[in-house]
């Protein structure tokens, strides 16, 4: 699969979003695409499932199944949750009784069987994301393509979905993917990309480093701050205490993390590095030490909280803590600034969308 030059705005005389994008899609590979909310990545997917047409290039080889997961699964539909899947694998090309067991198969596998007669309105916000990933794996598509798929669901189907993503790729498929947790199929991916004022690039490698351009990524999805890294015993205690300005090397920067989440219910005890953090209304709000983002990341998942926001910055004169009250999803401003790797709503970058088929190949007309 193939796309040649493609590009996409939104109006006859609206800005483009993407621009002369190529990229090769071969069989059997796995691709993580990244950036920065607002640049275009969820625009891409859409590109590549085919729910969007370009508005120039065009977009070839595209496999006769494919399955898409929005980021927001519209489930205000009048079926029930086994009826919409045994509907949808219908359309992809299944015979009805195929289509029932593997509805059933399905929403088994991701521990929402007992809910396949529930209308899909009344379902919780979890299951409707488990319903929605279950259709996109029902007909064993060529290409999968998931816009952050895993938000929403709990940690065994998580696991799950991650074991279904590495099945449809060994079995020759194309799985293209966002996703906010940067450990997510971390090491599995075989190209990585990123999306960067209005283009796609190739993010390379280098000794366990996403490299980018000039800047780096660490694993854990934060920045590089300047360059040179901080050791962790050069930075200031986390908690009531502060180091001395002597204990801190002079003109190096101290690099932070702003972790926004929602959805649970209690906030992990003795959360690992933490030096602030704060609850507001469904949404808690933890800054902490760059070196321990990875540790509260994992204490935050694991206590069933979902990410909305990774934000990375750094505090050159080792200035006073960032507070809770300057935050919002998808981050917000404090003392040394920060670059954003959140991967929430950006404006024209999202939209909702019907999970369906779309056509093999896909020409555009300049816009």
């Amino acid at each position: 699969m193939r796309l040649e030059g493609v590009g996409r705005r939104y109006g006859l005389r609206g800005p483009w979003v993407l621009r002369a994008v190529r990229l090769d899609l071969p069989a059997g590979t796995l691709v993580r695409i990244t950036g920065a909310n607002g640049t275009g990545k969820s625009t891409l997917l859409r590109l590549v499932a085919g729910i969007d047409a370009p508005g120039e290039g065009r977009i070839t080889g595209r496999p006769a199944r494919t399955a898409y997961v929005p980021e927001r699964f519209p489930a205000a539909l009048p079926l029930t949750a086994g009826g919409y899947l045994v509907h949808l694998g219908r359309i992809q090309g299944l015979d009805g009784r195929t289509a029932r067991a593997r509805a059933g198969e399905w929403l088994e596998r991701f521990g929402a069987g007992d809910h396949r007669d529930t209308p899909l309105a009344a379902l919780s916000k979890g299951t409707s994301q488990k319903v929605a990933v279950a259709q996109a794996l029902l007909a064993e598509p060529g290409l999968l393509v998931l816009d952050e798929a895993w938000t929403g669901l709990d940690t065994t189907a998580r696991t799950e979905l991650d074991q279904a993503v590495r099945d449809r790729v060994a079995a020759g498929a194309r799985v293209v993917f966002v996703d906010h947790d940067p450990r997510r199929l971390a090491g599995e991916e075989d190209a990585v990309y990123a999306v960067t004022s209005g283009g796609v690039r190739r993010a390379e490698r280098t000794s366990g480093l996403l490299s980018v351009g000039q800047g780096r990524v660490e694993p854990s999805g934060l920045a590089s701050v300047g360059r040179e890294q901080v050791e962790p015993s050069a930075l200031p205690s986390a908690g009531r205490g502060r180091a001395e300005p002597s204990a801190l090397p002079p003109a190096r920067p101290r690099p932070w993390a702003r972790i926004a989440a929602s959805g649970g219910a209690e906030v992990p005890a003795g959360l690992p590095g933490a030096g602030v953090s704060a609850r507001d209304g469904g949404r808690l709000t933890v800054t902490v030490e760059a070196a321990r983002s990875d540790a509260v990341l994992r204490a935050l998942l694991d206590a069933g909280w979902h990410i909305e926001s990774l934000d990375s910055g750094s505090d050159s004169t080792g200035g006073s803590d960032s507070t809770g009250d300057s935050d919002s999803a998808g981050g917000g401003d404090s003392a040394g600034g920060g670059d954003s790797y959140s991967d929430s709503q950006g404006a024209g970058d999202r939209t909702d969308a019907t999970p369906g088929t779309t056509p093999d190949t896909t020409e555009g007309v300049r816009a």
